[in-house]
């Protein structure tokens, strides 16, 4: 019972945590909406693991991972050589089915200053989730909801799923990925493959998905940043180079 009522009380402030960035995040939307909308080649949600499986250190493997990919010279270039020459990023962590948090609203990113500013966005944000499962089809459906709020105008539309283990929460991965796909939304996977050698199979045929979908895995959490930045300029760059189709499951 002791435990029962401990985790009920760590859901209750992560649901809490989650209502009140949700809310941070709808207030820029509108704000930005009132603003003449400014537009992009790429709206990209970055949804990181932040599973039990996924302790501190790994975790902040993954956020230095994402922070030295934003700030190498080659993710910037891949962003200037579209023709609108910038792109908006938002990133949010996910666990269980239901639980989602935004930690970087929608950003615009153009140019150094601003490819600084969301780098050092992501370096300062905490972690609000340490459990719950691991549901891929609810970061899926979250991260289809993160792209409605995009305050910025054209472009492609991506989620960038990151995780360390097969969906085993929530509804099959594969009916949420369809459901994306059918709204024209791609799905990109980085599969860390440390815990468990097999989930880049898993990502290819349940996960990813939309016109040139790939992965790329990790084979560690200490591989993660060197394959984020290759996955970034892979995803931004405006002509995709050897871009991996999903296999058929």
């Amino acid at each position: 019972m002791t435990v029962r009522k401990r985790t009920t009380r760590r859901d209750a402030l992560t649901l809490i945590a989650a209502s009140s960035l949700a809310g941070a995040l709808a207030s820029t939307t509108r704000h930005a909406a009132a603003q003449p909308r400014r537009e992009v080649d790429l709206n990209l949600a970055l949804g990181v693991d932040a599973s039990g499986s996924v302790n501190q250190i790994r975790f902040d493997l993954q956020k230095r991972g994402y922070v030295d990919a934003f700030l190498d010279p080659r993710v910037l270039q891949a962003i200037k050589s579209g023709p609108r020459g910038a792109i908006g990023v938002a990133m949010y962590q996910w666990t269980g089915p239901r639980l989602q948090v935004p930690v970087v609203a929608w950003t615009f990113i153009d140019d150094p200053a601003s490819i600084r500013d969301f780098a050092q966005k992501v370096q300062a944000s905490e972690r609000h989730l340490f459990g719950g499962g691991t549901s891929v089809s609810g970061a899926i459906d979250y991260g289809v909801q993160v792209l409605t709020q995009t305050p910025f105008a054209g472009g492609r539309r991506v989620i960038d799923i990151s995780g360390d283990g097969a969906n085993n929460r929530g509804r099959p991965a594969t009916a949420a990925r369809d459901e994306a796909v059918e709204q024209g939304i791609n799905i990109n996977g980085l599969p860390i493959l440390e815990l468990e050698p097999d989930l880049e199979e898993h990502y290819r045929n349940n996960v990813i998905g939309g016109p040139g979908a790939f992965a790329i895995p990790a084979e560690t959490f200490e591989d993660f940043g060197n394959a984020i930045l290759r996955k970034l300029i892979q995803e931004i760059a405006s002509a995709p180079v050897a871009a991996e189709p999903r296999r058929a499951g």
